[in-house]
């Protein structure tokens, strides 16, 4: 073997043994399979559980550099209570107020990895007008090829316990809890 193709298989073993460059991935919310919840304790009575059927955004996320962007906005006409009368009660200017505020979203400023997991996302949550830094604990999180649609895909749950009436919803507090947890499914598929 001459010594122009020893360099030369050298070089090409060189480039597919070495890593490859991390790269960010950009995630499409599945809003049919994304949702959005928030329990309470009512009255003393009972832990109230009810959820978003609307919620739309992306997650951007590079693994290897351990970076990303969330980017959540949830339709907050679409609560559902399992009670039409109690969605509107829930939609009124008292809690809500969808007719002036009718999403709600949380943007992300920092995502914070445990080695190579993501384990918490910080960032701003805006309800009803008003913005406060939460920081969303992620208990479960996973990414691979989607089975059925094969391309990459992303899931995490994760949860953050607000005070309602931080972000002027917290009529018949205490009777109705003030510490609502808001916990979110997301699945999203990169493109």
């Amino acid at each position: 073997m001459n010594v122009k193709r020893l360099l030369t298989a050298g070089a090409v073993a060189t480039l597919f043994s070495a890593p490859l460059l991390a790269e960010t991935v950009t995630y499409q919310v599945d809003p049919n399979h994304t949702f959005a919840r928030f329990s309470y304790n009512h009255l003393g009575l009972s832990q109230q559980l009810s959820h978003f059927s609307s919620t739309k955004g992306t997650v951007a996320l590079d693994l290897e550099a351990k970076t990303g962007e969330v980017n959540i906005e949830i339709d907050t006409t679409s609560v559902d209570t399992g009670s039409s009368t109690f969605n509107e009660h829930i939609q009124g200017e008292d809690f809500l107020d969808t007719g002036n505020h009718p999403t709600a979203t949380f943007k992300s400023s920092k995502i914070v990895f445990d080695g190579d997991t993501p384990t918490a996302v910080e960032g701003d949550l805006t309800i009803k007008g008003v913005t406060k830094p939460v920081t969303l604990t992620i208990n479960s999180f996973a990414t691979k090829p989607h089975p059925m649609l094969k391309k990459p895909a992303l899931g995490a749950d994760a949860e953050v316990q607000i005070k309602r009436s931080d972000f002027n919803a917290g009529k018949f507090a205490p009777a109705v809890a003030d510490d609502v947890t808001i916990s979110i499914a997301i699945e999203a598929i990169g493109g």
